[in-house]
């Protein structure tokens, strides 16, 4: 008898043949025009030709398990690619594993993506294991410091240097029915700022889907506009709500708005991801040493 843990992930595609099927899974079974399918390629072309998401989640797991030690199985599910989710939890059948702890590779909880994430593993457990999975821990000590630490070792904003956190855009509609993804980012926001000791600070989104319906903002691109147009000449972006590179860093930041700002004569710089930061891994062993510890104060246990 053994209890699991599984990291779960948005996941991304190994290859640009795949990306039909993957915008598929994305987009919930609607395939994708050929336009958005060239858009996504070049996007990822941009980059190198594919996203190190899966790579870096695996080894993040890998830390995770030394930090763990041997006897905790860590595992890796996807809910939009391999290794899937639902694959991963269905290979437990007539295992030794009674208990499996999910932790979503997200800060901030939302409906359209943790939830997700605790849907898809609930549907897919073998009957006799039980779950329990962490919902959020966007204003953890050591979530904060890991983030802090990123930006110190980027050099700390000079004088006239601003600073903009970054997150994924939500539509408004769903933060209107409740969703508490936009007070978290407010709040990891004012964490890392306090513990990097940063004064002043704007908070932007990105990465909003292509739909008419209007999202979260103010968009990174239109904040690099308002600060360039108020005088700003460095700024300095960083990502809040992504816990390691993947194509919403390497390409919306580091591309799409490197590009953007240096039009507005901006020159625009970021700090490293977390990927393996040793603070975010002492994170995650904590995480799970807390669920297995039967401390329910940030999980969600379900039927």
């Amino acid at each position: 008898m053994s209890t699991a843990v599984l990291l779960m992930a948005h996941g991304t595609p190994s290859s640009m043949d795949e990306m039909p099927e993957y915008l598929t899974r994305v987009r919930g079974g609607r395939p994708p025009s050929d336009e958005l399918i060239g858009e996504m390629r070049r996007n990822y072309g941009a980059i190198g030709g594919r996203s190190p998401l899966t790579d870096i989640t695996l080894r993040q797991r890998n830390a995770l398990r030394d930090s763990l030690g041997g006897g905790v199985k860590v595992m890796v599910g996807m809910r939009n690619w391999h290794p899937l989710i639902g694959d991963v939890l269905g290979a437990l059948a007539g295992s030794d594993v009674t208990d499996v702890v999910g932790i979503p590779l997200a800060p901030q909880f939302s409906t359209l993506s943790v939830k997700k994430y605790v849907e898809e593993a609930m549907s897919a457990m073998p009957p006799g294991i039980g779950f329990e999975c962490v919902t959020s821990y966007y204003d953890h000590p050591l979530l904060l410091q890991a983030f802090a630490e990123k930006i110190r070792e980027a050099g700390m904003p000079s004088a006239g240097e601003a600073v903009v956190f970054t997150a994924h855009a939500l539509p408004e509609r769903v933060i209107a029915q409740g969703d508490p993804y936009l007070e978290q980012v407010r709040a990891t926001a004012r964490g890392v700022a306090h513990r990097a000791g940063i004064a002043t600070f704007d908070l932007a989104f990105q990465s909003a889907g292509r739909t008419p319906e209007p999202w979260i903002g103010p968009d990174l691109g239109d904040m690099i506009r308002t600060r360039a147009a108020a005088g700003v000449r460095r700024l300095m972006v960083a990502p809040i709500g992504f816990v390691c590179d993947h194509t919403e860093i390497l390409f919306d930041i580091d591309v799409q708005a490197r590009e953007l700002a240096a039009e507005c004569g901006v020159e625009l710089r970021r700090p490293a991801s977390l990927n393996t930061s040793p603070t975010f891994i002492a994170l995650l062993a904590e995480l799970a040493k807390r669920v297995v510890a039967r401390d329910r104060s940030s999980v969600v246990s379900l039927p």
